[in-house]
């Protein structure tokens, strides 16, 4: 029986739409607030928004595609729900960097798991960064209440064996791990979360918050890049946009003008700050685009004797914060343990190698495991992140740095999951580096992890959480907005996304942007 495509029945029911790519002349719109960026922080401020009785449209860059488009193939999921078809990577070309690009944003193919900001982060904020109200006992209403939306509860499936080696490994060594959290209702378990849920099972923007803004009578643009916010004294007085060609490549010629009473940025950790940027919004201090963290990640592949299939089931379901906050939160560089799934495009990339070698290795494929390390940045006097630039074209790019403060933790990361996979069960390990191959135990891998030299591009590295670039605080002078997200210098514009977060927060973000949006949110629908 063919699942319903809630979005698709919505829009014949007369949801109010425009898509950008198909505009026979320009256009004008109006709204009480308009949204730039459909994902967490977008989607989440524009329920709440038409339900408090505001007209309120949403812009999306990216393409509307819905349960009915989504096929499970990797070739059509990265090229039209990705940010530059998966192509976005650091300034130097040694990060890969994976955001969501389509109406819903990230939440449309990220892996589903939903973290509350750990308390340790919240605090650090607080002494820190000058952060008034989002206090551990503060936030925690708002991610209660975004939880019941969402369907946010431990997964009470067995985790699969991809999943199954982290649990395992640490038990028998004696760390901490747990059950993650996920955002699903009636998940079938498939495990191509990544390339858009067939079955409307994730919670995602898409069969949520949007849904029920456009019942309200709430608008939606896609295909449509903001381009830049027209400024007059301290207010923002229209937006202007250019509609997109059918792949959203190239502006294909349209303008999309919007005037609302006030507007909200939630493009995310590079796009939000880039618009700042093109539109010249005032920056006294310099901060826009400063201090954008990523959750830098390293990779560790294991084979087994068994088969572990690791494209299928839960993507991520067991962690360990074993090593999280080891030594407190401005210590060594530190990092959070999952798995990544492991379609043939994504392994065969992470796998890395070529020819006969890495045909190989893709012929090991069921019997593979990955784990991967996010390392939490930003907490440490060595660890400043990145910036965001414009290109000549006013498209952004992130310039990333890698320290040393963070290579080595990358180094400790290596040990960590070699440690772990080996304590699992795995035959041979190895960290994902272009001077390594498989090794067939620890004090092998022990020695090579000690003597690799670890440098952009022979090290890979990768990351699907970008946070600040516009960070929060009660002081100009060191923050784009204030606490509630209000801009320092624009009175009637609010920022709602994870550009906000002043580091990165040491896990997967996106429970922290609904939490922290519904609250921010709801104190604008109250002001308004």
């Amino acid at each position: 029986m063919p699942v319903p495509d809630v979005f698709r029945e919505g829009l014949a029911r007369g949801w109010k739409t425009y898509n950008g790519a198909q505009l026979e002349k320009d256009l004008t719109l109006e709204a009480d607030v308009v949204i730039i960026g459909s994902g967490a922080g977008g989607g989440t401020t524009a329920q709440i928004l038409s339900a408090a009785g505001y007209k309120v449209l949403l812009v999306e860059e990216g393409p509307l595609k819905t349960s009915s488009d989504f096929k499970m193939l990797e070739d059509q999921a990265y090229s039209t729900l990705y940010q530059e078809g998966l192509g976005r990577m650091s300034k130097d070309g040694a990060i890969t960097i994976l955001q969501g690009r389509a109406v819903g944003g990230s939440t449309l193919v990220n892996w589903t798991s939903s973290f509350r900001t750990p308390d340790a982060t919240l605090a650090h904020w607080a002494d820190q960064h000058a952060i008034k109200g989002h206090s551990a006992a503060e936030m925690a209403p708002w991610f209660e209440e975004m939880e019941q939306r969402l369907g946010v509860a431990p997964w009470m499936m067995p985790p699969n064996a991809n999943n199954d080696v982290i649990r395992t490994g640490c038990q028998h060594l004696g760390y901490s791990w747990k059950v993650i959290p996920r955002n699903v209702r009636g998940c079938w378990n498939l495990g191509y979360c990544g390339m858009g849920c067939p079955t409307n099972a994730k919670q995602s923007m898409l069969v949520t918050t949007i849904p029920a803004t456009l019942e309200k009578g709430g608008e939606l643009l896609y295909l449509a890049r903001a381009e830049s916010l027209m400024i007059k004294g301290d207010k923002v007085i229209g937006l202007q946009c250019l509609g997109m060609d059918d792949r959203c490549v190239t502006p294909n010629g349209r303008s999309i003008t919007v005037k609302a009473k006030h507007y909200v940025l939630a493009g995310g950790g590079i796009n939000s700050p880039a618009l700042l940027m093109r539109s010249e919004a005032p920056d006294p201090h310099k901060r826009v685009g400063k201090r954008t963290f990523l959750h830098l990640t390293c990779f560790s592949a294991a084979q087994f004797d068994r088969v572990i299939n690791p494209f299928y089931g839960a993507p991520q379901s067991i962690y360990s914060d074993h090593f999280q906050w080891i030594d407190g939160p401005t210590g060594r560089m530190s990092y959070k343990l999952e798995v990544p799934p492991l379609q043939p495009s994504l392994a065969s990339t992470l796998l890395g190698s070529f020819g006969r070698e890495n045909t190989e290795r893709m012929a090991q494929l069921p019997k593979t495991h990955m784990m991967l390390a996010l390392m939490r940045d930003g907490f440490h006097p060595e660890s400043t992140g990145g910036s965001v630039e414009l290109r000549g074209d006013g498209t952004p790019v992130l310039d990333y740095q890698v320290s040393p403060y963070a290579w080595d933790g990358i180094r400790r990361a290596y040990h960590s999951m070699a440690e772990i996979q080996f304590a699992g069960g795995a035959k041979a390990v190895m960290p994902l580096h272009e001077d390594t191959g498989y090794v067939k135990n620890l004090a092998q891998a022990t020695s090579v992890i000690e003597g690799l030299s670890l440098k952009t591009f022979t090290t890979r590295l990768g990351s699907a959480h970008v946070m600040g670039g516009c960070a929060m605080g009660e002081e100009p002078a060191m923050a784009v907005c204030d606490s509630l997200g209000r801009h320092h210098q624009l009175s009637n514009l609010s920022i709602h996304d994870g550009s906000l977060f002043p580091t990165s927060i040491g896990a997967n973000p996106q429970l922290s942007v609904y939490g922290l949006t519904a609250q921010l949110a709801t104190a604008l629908a109250e002001r308004l």
